[in-house]
């Protein structure tokens, strides 16, 4: 895989991560009978940011790659 596809890779990665977060809150409030946005907000707290900071450094990755790609041509 040359080095643009693996920026793309890297940065599709990183979406899938920050939406998993969401998708997990929303699966842990499923049980809910009333939403509002503090409540959401109180479970995206529980999911954590371990979610947030791989997401970050893999869009991170990704974005290096792709501006080495372009250097290289």
């Amino acid at each position: 895989m040359n080095k643009r596809g693996a920026g793309v890779s890297f940065c599709f990665m990183a979406t899938i991560l920050f939406s998993i977060r969401y998708i997990s809150a929303a699966i842990f409030g499923s049980g809910v009978s009333s939403w509002d946005g503090g409540l959401f907000n109180a479970m995206l707290d529980y999911t954590g940011s371990t979610l947030i900071i791989l997401s970050v450094i893999s869009l991170g990755v990704g974005i290096v790659y792709l501006i080495m790609a372009e250097r290289e041509k």
